[in-house]
């Protein structure tokens, strides 16, 4: 893979601009299926190619002390080839498929402070996608997007509430009659509020409540093998409570600790899911019909200081309970959705010496099912990684070099992200980034 960047930014009177542009080329293969043909031989012959580009810019300015202005502007061109050769894996039929998306994205955000503490905005935004691909039959769908936003947001110091409606207008067009998934017009409010106990602690109490539309996505809703034009859109009630503490420490090797808990209820109508089928490529998209996910959220950070060399250990927890209640008459009733684990968490510890870096994680996915019906059949047992990189930084005027070195599933680990789809063991890595 190979990727490129480029940024342009300066300051104006009153105000800055931004500039980008990015481009990502790569060629994969597809995990291989432990069943195909004799066991323990896996073949992966499917290959994919990849090319992506976008130029995106900001402009910010501010008029006096009421009124600001942000404008945005963005287009992305993505082009992905997939193939699928029955001459050197014989389980497979045929596919070669050539996608090309395009996206135009602009935005218009105004800011009026009315008085210090009270502040009031009003945003716009338009994006157009289309989507084609050499296929029989292929409708060809276009994607015009309006969003408007308008919110407000009060500032008592130690007091804070946000609140927000956004409007939301989908309208999908398809070359042949009736394959689009049709129009949408959707209000979502939303509710953000922080409080600040004590006045010389960084102890802070937060809670949110959200109404969330999800449209689908053109490849959820129209690529071939894997669209699904009934998708249904995706609604969510959130409500979420959780505080933050942070202390810093001016004596000693410790310099910072921070932390994170939040608890979060979410009830979601038509959910919308992924499940995988005979092809790593072609997944099927559909809907459960309602779901109720509880969960938390814990992270725990510091920083220590041991002369020049300085580590930042991160631990991070998620326990998530989401249950699929759509039929009551249903012996899968109040089931695990499919591939999402009650527990899961990570432990990453990055460190630096003067021009050197270095990262180590641990990520774990705890056990989960991969189907609707919580049989033993369809259980996935749990898997971790243990993953370390190295890098060095290079100064040569007048540009920048680093060079990383990764050693990913340091201990072999043999897991199946996908039932049936074994995961590399250990593999390794190298990269070398150029800063001009």
């Amino acid at each position: 893979m190979f990727r490129a960047e480029v940024a342009f930014f300066g300051k104006i009177k009153s105000g800055e601009w931004r500039t980008k542009a990015y481009y990502y080329n790569s060629e994969r293969g597809y995990p291989g299926a432990s069943v195909r043909e004799e066991p323990g031989k896996f073949k992966h012959q499917d290959r994919q190619w990849d090319d992506n580009f976008f130029v995106q810019g900001t402009f910010r300015k501010h008029f006096g002390g009421w009124y600001s202005l942000m404008l945005n502007g963005k287009y992305a061109y993505d082009y992905l080839h997939y193939l699928s050769d029955p001459r050197k894996d014989v389980t497979t039929m045929y596919v070669d498929n050539h996608y090309k998306q395009q996206e135009t994205y602009a935005s218009a955000a105004h800011l009026f402070s009315i008085f210090p503490w009270w502040s009031v905005s009003l945003s716009n935004d338009f994006q157009w996608n289309t989507l084609d691909a050499d296929l029989v039959d292929f409708v060809y769908p276009n994607r015009y997007a309006l969003f408007s936003a308008l919110s407000t947001s009060i500032d008592f110091n130690r007091f804070k509430i946000q609140g927000s409606l956004l409007h939301t207008y989908v309208k999908d067009e398809t070359l042949t009659a009736g394959a689009n998934a049709g129009d949408k017009s959707v209000i979502t409010p939303s509710l953000i509020t922080s409080w600040q106990p004590f006045k010389r602690e960084e102890f802070h109490l937060r809670a949110f409540y959200k109404r969330v539309f999800r449209m689908p996505t053109m490849n959820d809703l129209y690529y071939t093998f894997i669209g699904n034009k009934d998708l249904d859109p995706e609604y969510t009630n959130q409500y979420n409570i959780g505080t933050t503490y942070a202390k810093d420490f001016k004596q000693g090797f410790f310099n910072r600790l921070e932390l994170q808990v939040d608890a979060y209820y979410n009830e979601v109508e038509d959910k919308i899911i992924a499940m995988p089928t005979s092809n790593q490529f072609r997944w099927t998209m559909l809907n459960l019909g309602y779901v109720e996910i509880r969960g938390m959220d814990v992270a725990i950070q510091g920083s220590f200081s041991l002369g020049k060399v300085n580590l930042s250990p991160r631990l991070s927890y998620t326990y998530q309970k989401a249950q699929d209640f759509t039929d009551a008459e249903s012996q899968w009733y109040g089931g695990q959705i499919p591939y999402i684990p009650w527990h899961s968490g990570s432990i990453i510890v990055s460190g630096s010496y003067k021009s050197w870096y270095w990262n180590y994680s641990f990520i774990y996915t705890g056990e989960r099912y991969e189907a609707v019906a919580n049989i033993p059949e369809n259980y996935a047992q749990p898997w971790y990684t243990h993953d370390l990189s190295l890098s060095k930084n290079f100064y040569f005027k007048p540009f920048e070099m680093s060079a990383t070195a990764e050693v990913n599933n340091i201990f072999n680990q043999q897991y199946e992200v996908v039932q049936c789809y074994p995961m590399p063991g250990t593999n390794f890595k190298i990269k070398l980034n150029f800063i001009l």
